[in-house]
């Protein structure tokens, strides 16, 4: 394992990964690996999670598409240097802070959207300029192997390389030094990624879960509130990450809930569950058998049937559940919907601060200032009012945790600024050194005095301008005086002059 991270961090410091050039026709490659491969990659994704090639179009591969082309768009703008503010003192020097590649990357996928959530993190640590290790997560064979198979044929194989196996050659990999770790997954594993890291002292980003609350107002539109908790709660069986987790409600609206939310799943899977190609399966028997020991004890309000033949568990909702229930302790991932009736939107922000912080938060209500009050009483990784999960969709926003849902953000130029080094440069001039002399010994108060002036007096463009104009001024009116002056001295020897040839004349 060592041997083959060594050939990799070998090849980034031969410097090759560094050219804008290089990283635009690596990205370019990319997105043609996508587009000609499109086939084995949705037959891969369907065959780990049971799931329709469309909804693994939409929900995986257009994400990547548009990921590609917004950094294939944009990436030579983010690598440019950015000009720095700077103070009387550097006034004529040049600063500036310039991205740079941290080096050697370590991606370590999940196994929900085994495509995107592998394949978004390598595009912005290819457009920072890094070489990549990825490890794709073992539970997600299939997408696993086609990972591991197509991208040394489309990416250059030193600088980018595909690292398969379960738990042991994970454990091998973070022994390892790397420059930065993105992990995807569950807060478990997180810890035992962040003390591996620690022991290089190597930046992490952590992408966690948690249980992600959704508040349903009374003043709301239920039909489309439920309808998109719907989408959201049962998309790919509840095994997505900011999926709504459980509903905080009213209890006047709980029934009302239920009622919605079932007649939702007849319009969006059928009267036959089972057999729609819009319903996924639980991952592995070991997940399967997790999700059903949430159920005892719980009262089903609707769903329940289950299939450990074809992992199958039916949309499932759970009324009146008692908060301290082992349901409301962990993370669901999975196809059941808790009810947790509150008095009112008070009592949901204590119940929700009193927890750890979510990945995500969800608000429906028409009362903008109750969101706003929410948003303000509250902490989560993300917030949607009014809707579920499409904050993901927005690569202008920044997707992270806090807390235990996580660190470190990425998505479009976060994913670039996750990956690079805001490196701050100053280029100053050998002259001048006439200015130097006020931080040099020996020390004075009229130095300190003078320093304080130059030091802590800012400047942009527009200070600079009205600074040049300003001494340009003051030395026209300088050399006006002085002018004025010899004029005024050569008149007065002319007089005086004068006035002495008519003495002799005289």
């Amino acid at each position: 394992m060592e041997s083959r991270i060594q050939r990799v961090r070998a090849a980034f410091a031969s410097g090759r990964s560094r050219p804008v050039r290089f990283r635009l026709q690596q990205l370019e490659a990319l997105r043609r690996m996508v587009q000609e491969r499109e086939k084995d990659i949705l037959e891969a994704i369907a065959g780990d999670l049971c799931k329709s090639e469309l909804n693994a179009y939409s929900q995986e591969v257009i994400t990547v598409l548009g990921e590609l082309d917004l950094v294939l768009e944009n990436l030579p703008e983010w690598v440019a240097a950015k000009p720095a503010k700077k103070n009387l003192f550097t006034m004529l020097d040049e600063a500036y802070v310039q991205p740079e590649p941290l080096g050697v990357v370590l991606i370590i996928g999940a196994w929900n959207y085994p495509f995107v959530l592998t394949i978004q993190p390598l595009i912005g640590a290819i457009a920072a300029g890094n070489a990549v290790i990825i490890k794709p997560s073992e539970l997600s064979e299939k997408t696993a192997k086609i990972l591991a198979e197509l991208l040394p044929r489309y990416l250059d194989q030193d600088l980018y390389v595909v690292i398969n196996g379960g738990v042991k050659e994970t454990t091998e990999l973070l022994k390892q030094r790397f420059d930065h770790i993105l992990y995807t997954g569950n807060t478990a594993v997180g810890k035992i990624v962040m003390e591996a890291a620690a022991k290089h002292l190597t930046p992490v980003t952590l992408e966690l879960g948690g249980k992600s609350p959704c508040y349903v107002d009374k003043d709301c539109d239920l039909d489309i509130a439920c309808r998109r908790i719907t989408w959201g709660k049962y998309m790919n069986c509840g095994q997505t990450c900011i999926a709504p987790d459980y509903v905080l409600c009213e209890p006047s609206l709980q029934n009302q809930i239920v009622q919605k939310i079932k007649e939702t799943v007849k319009e969006f899977y059928g009267e036959n569950i089972k057999e729609s190609p819009d319903y996924e399966r639980i991952i592995n028997l070991r997940h399967f058998k997790r999700i059903l020991s949430l159920l005892e004890g719980q009262k089903i309000a609707f769903g329940g049937e289950t299939d450990e033949a074809t992992r199958y568990i039916a949309p499932t909702i759970l009324s009146d559940v008692d908060p301290e229930s082992r349901v409301m302790q962990e993370e669901i991932f999975g196809p059941i919907l808790p009810i947790v009736p509150v008095k009112n939107a008070d009592e949901a922000i204590k119940f929700i601060n009193s927890r750890e912080k979510p990945l995500a938060f969800y608000i429906f209500s028409h009362n903008d200032k109750l969101v706003r009050q929410m948003i303000d009483g509250t902490s989560s990784g993300g917030v949607t009012a009014n809707d579920v999960i499409m904050h993901f969709t927005l690569s202008s926003l920044p997707f992270g945790g806090v807390g235990s849902s996580g660190m470190g953000a990425y998505h479009g130029k976060y994913s670039f600024d996750t990956f690079s080094h805001q490196r701050p440069c100053l280029l100053k001039s050998l002259k001048r050194e006439g200015a130097n002399k006020l931080r040099y010994p020996p020390n004075s108060q009229s130095k300190v005095d003078w320093a304080k002036f130059f030091i802590l007096k800012r400047f942009n463009k527009g200070k600079l301008s009205l600074l040049v104009l300003t001494f340009l001024g003051i030395l026209a009116a300088v050399l006006v005086k002085k002018y004025q002056a010899v004029l005024r001295r050569k008149a007065l020897l002319s007089f005086l002059g004068v006035q002495t040839v008519l003495s002799n004349k005289q």
